[in-house]
């Protein structure tokens, strides 16, 4: 089920200025029944009120077949994250005109140090963003809403 972006703006509504959004994506592998390799993506936003106080959180699941070569080789399915948190953000600012004057950061759950797989797609990734949404991303360890809000669910 799709963010009900109509919330989203009617949530805003009620909150100032200074209140801060975070989007984020993450993903998991899993098997169907049929042993289909498939991918559990969560795209989420969170609203972080004044930017120092509580939040609410707005997300949605989606599942497709892993198109990525192996689970050894990531790359598809990390772009693909890319790719969905790039169109929620894209969206919202689009479709909700309360979030005009908010600090609004893109997360993505890829990693900088080359031990970890997602290396391999961080200057992609980047340069995805910001060339489609005209923002620098923040990647791990400052990509909290990708890496542990998204992961959550």
């Amino acid at each position: 089920m799709a963010i009900d972006l109509n919330e989203v703006e009617k949530y805003l509504q009620g909150c100032s200025d200074e209140t801060r959004l975070y989007l984020g994506c993450d993903s998991r592998v899993f098997y169907n029944s049929r042993r289909d390799r498939m991918v559990n993506y969560t795209t989420a936003i969170v609203v972080h009120i004044d930017g120092c106080r509580g939040g609410k959180l707005f997300y949605e699941n989606s599942i497709e077949r892993d198109l990525s070569a192996s689970r050894k080789k990531p790359s598809v399915r990390l772009m693909t994250e890319v790719y969905k948190v790039s169109k929620l953000y894209l969206r919202l600012i689009d479709e909700v005109d309360s979030c005009i004057e908010k600090d609004i950061e893109i997360h993505l759950d890829v990693n900088p140090k080359h031990e970890h797989k997602s290396s391999a797609i961080i200057s992609d990734a980047l340069g995805y963003i910001r060339g489609v949404c005209q923002v620098e991303a923040k990647v791990k360890p400052e990509a909290w809403a990708a890496s542990t809000v998204a992961d959550a669910f």
